[in-house]
């Protein structure tokens, strides 16, 4: 950084996060990167948009072009050192000229892991950071939870009654959350490369699982279907998406790819989340319905859950969110909750288990 100048990095931070969080590029990380000239203005921005296409800061370093000498670099995670796709993001700071670079988290990447830092500051580049680790993860908690555990983050999601009911007795569901919540799941698949069904609610809802918002031009979830025994419709919204279906047994579906996991009591679950994995999908929202939520949640395949309780009370015997048996206390699970908000009628509740 020149002397003399500063910057509000706080601020600079903010809008690199925003940027990352306008791409999914899974298996990569969402990254934002800001170049300011010498004098502390904006010359050039990016963010990294899929596997294989230019890094945020290298899409950054381009559009300021031989202006970012002397300058900084604002990226909400730690440039990478190492070969893959695409060169290494540090050797393209060095190469421009950069006198500071203002890191927003580092990467837990074991092949990035402060060696981007280390490169960095080798090379006699001021390296500030990390100034917002919580932030950044937030933006994009699938990829650090898979760099962690190698497993993709598989968010259960439902919406239910005052009284504790997903649907009638009938099957019938729409709607028990408002037009408020309604649009959040939206925002919440477009977070997420697959959103999750069962065959039930294949026939119960026929859910198109993709992405409807006013001017969105984003990311579209691939919709995955996990199958029983019994023929799917074959007029569902979902065949019009090429799904991927998981079944324990060969069955015809009129579009998609079938995929057969054969488990001990139906399609396996945890072969079916590695298949994902494998696909570079680590960001896995399951949408229901009740039997296949109990079923990954008494499998210990649940990362985070996400409750919309609609200000609605149905009364009598509808459907609970999750099969199976809750005998006596000794069954429990705790969830911590993370997060409580009212989004009309409807509070949201996020937790992590």
């Amino acid at each position: 950084m020149t002397p003399g100048v500063s910057i509000n990095a706080d601020a600079w931070m903010h809008r690199a996060i925003g940027l990352s969080a306008a791409t999914l590029p899974h298996p990569n990380p969402r990254v934002g990167a800001v170049v300011l000239d010498a004098a502390g203005s904006e010359i050039g921005a990016g963010a990294h948009r899929a596997a294989g296409e230019h890094h945020a800061e290298v899409v950054a370093l381009e559009a300021a072009g031989s202006s970012a000498s002397g300058g900084t670099m604002v990226v909400s995670l730690e440039p990478c050192d190492h070969d893959g796709l695409t060169p290494p993001c540090t050797s393209a700071i060095i190469e421009a000229g950069i006198s500071t670079v203002v890191v927003g988290a580092l990467d837990p990447d074991p092949r990035v892991s402060g060696r981007g830092v280390d490169r960095l500051r080798g090379a006699g580049i001021e390296v500030i950071g990390p100034i917002a680790a919580p932030q950044v993860e937030a933006a994009d908690p699938a990829y650090f939870h898979h760099r962690r555990t190698g497993r993709p983050l598989v968010t259960l999601k439902w919406a239910q009654t005052l009284d504790g009911q997903v649907a009638a007795a009938d099957g019938s569901s729409r709607w028990i959350s408002g037009t408020e919540a309604r649009a959040d799941v939206h925002r919440l698949r477009a977070a997420n490369d697959v959103v999750v069904v069962g065959a039930g609610t294949i026939r119960a809802d026929d859910p198109g699982l993709d992405v409807r918002l006013d001017g969105y031009t984003g990311n579209q979830p691939t919709p995955v279907v996990v199958a029983g025994a019994e023929p799917l419709p074959g007029d569902a919204a979902v065949w019009n998406r090429s799904p991927i279906v998981y079944s324990a047994t060969p069955i015809d579906i009129p579009a998609g790819e079938l995929v057969v996991v054969d488990g001990d009591s139906g399609v396996d679950l945890q072969a079916a989340l590695k298949d994902l994995e494998s696909r570079g999908h680590i960001g896995v929202l399951v949408e229901g319905g009740p039997t296949l939520a109990g079923s990954l949640w008494a499998a210990g395949l649940v990362d985070r859950v996400v409750v919309y309780v609609g200000g609605r009370i149905g009364g009598g015997l509808g459907k609970h969110p999750l099969a199976g048996d809750f005998a006596t206390m000794a069954d429990i699970d705790d969830v911590t909750v993370s997060a409580v908000e009212l989004l009309g009628n409807t509070v949201k509740i996020m937790g992590e288990r």
